[in-house]
């Protein structure tokens, strides 16, 4: 015979509380900047168990994708990315120009880093389009893929800043040029002739430490604040 469940009304309760404050959170919206989203969510992931911080971060970047601007990725990495954060809801582009695209016309791009493509390169020509994000941005290893959108974005407290160069120097020259201007830099990734690299701290384009940096196409395309 079936036996039906017992009732649990405790865990019932904290259940209508959960969808309570969704539903509350969903009609407050999003905040005006990424840098403003990022500098609350730090606030609210403080002192949360590892377990505790993912659901927390799984729902709101859920409501993120419900109230932000438009998704679209490119790149198996982006995909997978992506669908752990945000849910199903991104559309994918079929190449990065789809994504940038997507970008001038409000949306936002996650795009892989891949050495198949230097789409990233192409920001240097349109500083409108900024980076905004990079996942995965625990700060553990190196990002996999970048976000980009039309928006203006400050420092958080935590953050990297990516840098491009078409210097024909090794990185590892490259790298030593920066750290005697005072900048801790990574290498990233190579391709078509450029170089990308992860610069710590929130690095303003004008910064005077980057004006010998090596290269003549040159420049930063936006930052990413680390959790």
């Amino acid at each position: 015979m079936l036996v039906e469940p017992p009732e649990d009304p405790e865990r019932l309760a904290l259940d209508r509380a959960l969808t309570g404050a969704v539903r509350a959170r969903l009609a407050g919206g999003v905040r005006p900047t990424p840098d403003a989203e990022a500098i609350a969510l730090r606030a609210v992931l403080k002192d949360l168990s590892p377990p505790e911080a993912a659901a927390v971060r799984s729902v709101l970047g859920r409501i993120d994708a419900a109230r932000g601007a438009p998704l679209i990725v490119w790149g198996p990495a982006s995909q997978v990315l992506a669908a752990d954060r945000y849910g199903l809801v991104a559309r994918i582009a079929a190449k990065p120009e789809a994504g940038l695209a997507a970008v001038r016309e409000g949306g936002r791009a996650l795009m892989d880093l891949t050495a198949a493509s230097a789409w990233w390169g192409r920001l240097l020509a349109e500083p409108d389009l900024r980076v905004v994000a990079a996942l995965p941005d625990h700060g553990a290893g190196q990002p996999r893929a970048l976000m980009v959108q039309r928006a203006l974005s400050g420092p958080t407290g935590d953050d990297r800043t990516f840098w491009i160069t078409d210097s024909a120097l090794p990185g590892t020259r490259i790298v030593a040029a920066l750290a005697a201007s005072g900048l801790a830099a990574t290498p990233l990734i190579e391709a078509g002739g450029l170089k990308l690299f992860a610069l710590a701290g929130y690095v303003q384009a004008e910064d005077g430490r980057l004006s010998d940096a090596p290269g003549s196409l040159k420049g930063v395309i936006g930052a990413a604040p680390v959790f």
